[in-house]
């Protein structure tokens, strides 16, 4: 399985993050989803799950940000539309992101249950985009789980998992 995120000379193109225009921030995050490409997707898969996480905050903030975690993702399709996040037409359960955090302290779930852009503080980062190809259609998760409530649902019913890294711009 592969999977092929649009990038514009070497980066997340900028409505996806830190320098998105207005239309595309909700209280000043960006919040559009880039749209991501499945290829070669193995038999039997039924359904994805995914994750957006950047490991390279860990020295800025002590912990990799989460900024979007998804699943029940339909398998018909060859592509993850932009904004789904927000539009949600594919019905996809979200999880929360870092925004939840108590060190953050948002309660808005339009941010913190939802794609959150890329807003690196200190340097350009690298964001791991990873998608699991699933045995079932449905992880019977309710939108606003933890991250680790996925790992534990995905256990046993991963087909394949596959990674890309994007970089967004300081």
């Amino acid at each position: 399985m592969k999977i092929k995120i649009k990038t514009e000379n070497g980066y997340l193109p900028q409505r996806y993050s830190k320098y998105a225009e207005e239309p595309y921030k909700f209280k000043g995050n960006p919040i559009v989803s880039f749209p991501i490409n499945f290829e070669e997707v193995p038999n039997g898969t039924k359904s994805f799950a995914l994750t957006v996480i950047d490991y390279d905050a860990v020295p800025v903030c002590g912990f990799p940000w989460i900024h979007w975690i998804a699943c029940d993702i339909p398998a018909n399709i060859s592509n993850l539309p932009e904004n789904v996040s927000v539009n949600n037409t594919l019905g996809i359960i979200q999880g929360k992101n870092s925004f939840s955090s108590n060190f953050v302290g948002e309660t808005d779930t339009k941010i913190t249950c939802h794609y959150t852009g890329p807003t690196p503080p200190d340097k350009d980062h690298k964001y791991t985009v990873k998608v699991y190809a699933l045995d079932c259609e449905t992880l019977n998760l309710n939108n606003g789980f933890y991250l680790n409530e996925l790992y534990d649902k995905v256990e046993n019913h991963i087909v394949a998992v596959t990674s890309e890294q994007v970089i967004a711009r300081y």
